[in-house]
């Protein structure tokens, strides 16, 4: 009796557990594309062009090595539209009595398998360092979890930057190296680009007809589509970007999108490339001395700090993290989030401009622009981490919903942050341009033309003192504003509710 074998989009590895199982010469792998996985949100035009552009090549790759595959193209005559209904049509056709498949990674698709009509057996996903078991041995008993000691464990048990036992070059983390401003020039002409071939094309003209009116831009596509492409874009950013990633890793630029980074998430959280075989990649330019060991430890902490971190943190606090606020915030995702025309905050248009035409912006412009706005703003927590998980090409709620729930917007109430990460704009102005062509003044905090990252920042601060004063970190902050005049603390405070009106009237602020 044969077994279907389900790989989803985001599971395209040979490696998966659920064909390692499998019995080549009687199960039947089951791949889909399903309008319920196109439509749960709305996802970016390029992030639907890159899963089953993706999807279809690992398909006929698998056929190519021998694998039965029943697969389901999107425009498909009797595709059900949902993985449960592909999986009980195959099923039947089939004759099988069973599923077996690698744990999905949201709690919404366990949900869905776990209440088959059918028996569906959920292997672990073993392509991440920490199981769920390892982290929750971590966590169990831990006051606070804290990403930098669960990191130092991963170091230790995988030997990455290891030297006789201790860290390489004498430091655990070199994040003090890794915050020059943005400079002048960037010698990087970004990530490889590859040129759609026939399948991505069709997929391409499928995207257009299918989601054309959606926000963001299919075209121009260069993704990697396939993991040789993508070992090919891994070895160009080693060569090319890494040995000045560390340096510029916060930094932002009006005309240099990618910076020194790597964009190599996408093909991580997709299934072509493995977080370690990426890791060594990197500890071998710095062995070889072809890259300082700031630019190494960040881009190595990245991958088995801050992302596993991440699922294990997801996986720790179950299906109703997602609902998480902590800080009552409640009001609506501005209308500029979708439209950069709508806003004349110059930072703000640009992140999300770059997100519209490109499904992607850099962890400091989805943290410290676009989220610490929606912090200071006092935006629902579910309408953000909506937004993330809807407009990023490598966004899985896995991975997107602790670093949206928990460290952009504090909903979780510091689970795993020690304070909210909110700044005014003097930190974008630090690290960026973009305030040299906005039409507000970083220098001005209150009057015509300030910067309303200035006034919302205090407004924050003074809105929330009840749960923050005696924060150690944020107390010098307090003494701050308890220094300013009381008439100027009542001119911020006005100003920062007038700028909250005219955004919740939808005007153009």
């Amino acid at each position: 009796m044969s077994r279907l074998i389900l790989v989803l989009g985001d599971q395209l590895s040979p490696e998966l557990s659920a064909l390692k199982e499998a019995d080549k010469t009687s199960d039947v792998v089951v791949m889909a594309e399903v309008a319920d996985e196109t439509t749960y949100v709305p996802h970016h035009p390029k992030k639907i062009a890159l899963i089953l552009a993706a999807m279809r090549k690992f398909a006929a790759a698998l056929r190519a090595d021998g694998w039965t595959v029943a697969y389901s193209e999107l425009d498909d005559r009797g595709n059900s539209g949902s993985i449960a209904g592909e999986l009980l049509r195959r099923a039947e056709e089939h004759g099988a009595r069973e599923v077996v498949a690698t744990e999905p990674g949201e709690w919404r698709l366990i949900s869905v398998l776990e209440d088959m009509p059918l028996p569906v057996r959920q292997l672990p996903d073993t392509r991440f360092v920490a199981s769920h078991a390892r982290f929750e041995s971590w966590a169990e008993g831990r006051k606070s979890l804290r990403m930098e000691y669960f990191y130092r464990e991963m170091r230790r048990e995988t030997g990455l930057l290891m030297e006789e036992g201790e860290p390489a070059g004498g430091k655990w983390n070199f994040d003090h190296d890794n915050r020059e401003p943005a400079p002048e020039e960037i010698d990087f002409g970004g990530p490889m680009r590859f040129t759609p071939d026939e399948t991505v094309e069709e997929v391409l003209e499928l995207v257009e007809r299918r989601f054309g009116n959606g926000f963001g831009e299919v075209r121009p596509f260069w993704f990697a589509t396939e993991a040789g492409q993508a070992r090919r874009a891994l070895t160009h950013f080693v060569k090319h970007a890494l040995p000045r990633f560390g340096d510029y890793q916060d930094a932002m630029l009006d005309d240099a999108r990618f910076l020194y980074h790597s964009v190599l998430s996408l093909y991580i959280n997709i299934g072509f490339l493995e977080p370690l075989e990426v890791c060594r990649a990197a500890e071998d330019a710095w062995r070889s001395g072809d890259a300082p060991i700031n630019a190494v430890e960040g881009f190595v902490r990245q991958i088995i700090g801050w992302r596993e971190f991440m699922r294990g943190i997801y996986f720790l606090h179950g299906p109703d993290y997602v609902r998480r606020n902590a800080l009552n915030h409640q009001r609506k995702l501005p209308w500029f989030y979708w439209d950069e025309t709508a806003t004349r905050m110059n930072c703000v248009a640009r992140v999300v401009e770059q997100t519209r035409e490109e499904a992607y912006a850099h962890h400091i412009q989805r943290l410290m622009v676009t989220g610490n706005f929606a912090l200071l703003a006092g935006i629902d927590p579910a309408e953000v981490h909506e937004w993330y998980l809807s407009v990023y090409a490598d966004a899985y709620e896995w991975v997107e919903a602790p670093n949206v729930i928990g460290m952009s917007q504090f909903a979780d109430g510091g689970v795993f942050a020690s304070k909210p990460y909110v700044s005014s704009g003097n930190y974008i102005a630090k690290m960026s341009d973009y305030c040299d062509h906005c039409a507000y003044s970083v220098k001005r905090k209150t009057g015509e033309g300030a910067c309303p990252f200035n006034l919302l920042y205090w407004a924050f601060m003074d809105r929330h003192r009840e749960r923050f004063e005696k924060n150690p970190r944020m107390t010098q902050m307090y003494a701050t504003w308890d220094r300013m005049a009381e008439d100027r603390r009542e001119t911020i405070l006005a100003e920062a509710g007038q700028f909250l009106d005219a955004m919740s009237r939808g005007d153009r602020v």
